[in-house]
């Protein structure tokens, strides 16, 4: 049976399509808009799962939320090797950031998008915020530095977790062109054939 995503657009559940895509697997997509006031996902969501966030896949009677479960799920399907490395070092680098991705990085993000949304109100609580997240963004470009992917010399999954965030923070969060690394990332990861199918697959998507 194909894995069903339900995907809300211009959201994580874009990472969810890539990895399929890489790893050449079956898959259906069911498509949700974001409520133009809330920007949260539609009430229907809810009869996917309790809490009505997105990306939730389904796979056969399995229903399964939250990126990190739903791309260890994914990734066991598939013989493609795109997921933890092998060796230690570089394992523990994949590990890292998968955790980091969501654990780090995105509730700054979410935070400055709320403030943005709180007008004048919110600028100076989102000025300290930027120049507090500028600290990962300096790490993150520097790790850059000295491998072309988070986990090694190879592209791996991580790489699409790590994707969401990162094309986020170049739309809020102080990620430009001071930081070459991050940018050429950006560039590489979106060149790539299953990137782009992606997003044929899921429509229309504004952070790329």
């Amino acid at each position: 049976m194909n894995i069903i995503v339900h995907h809300l657009e211009n959201s994580r559940s874009q990472r969810v399509l890539w990895l399929l895509e890489e790893l050449r697997l079956p898959y259906r997509v069911v498509r949700y808009s974001r409520d133009p006031i809330s920007g949260l996902a539609p009430d229907a969501a809810r009869d996917i799962h309790p809490l009505g966030k997105l990306p939730v896949i389904q796979d056969g009677n399995l229903t399964i939320a939250e990126s990190v479960p739903i791309f260890e799920h994914i990734l066991n399907q598939s013989d493609v090797k795109i997921g933890r490395p092998t060796d230690l070092e570089n394992s523990r680098r994949y590990q890292h950031f998968v955790h980091y991705a969501e654990g780090s990085l995105m509730p700054p993000l979410f935070a400055l998008l709320v403030l943005r949304r709180m007008g004048e109100a919110g600028q100076s609580a989102a000025a300290d915020l930027r120049r507090s997240f500028a600290g990962h963004l300096a790490w993150m470009d520097a790790e850059l530095t000295e491998r072309p992917w988070f986990a090694g010399e190879s592209f791996t999954a991580v790489d699409i977790m790590m994707s969401f965030p990162l094309e986020a923070a170049r739309q809020r969060g102080g990620l430009d062109g001071t930081y070459p690394n991050l940018n050429e990332f950006l560039g590489r990861i979106h060149s790539r054939p299953a990137c782009r199918a992606a997003i044929e697959a899921g429509g229309p998507y504004a952070l790329a």
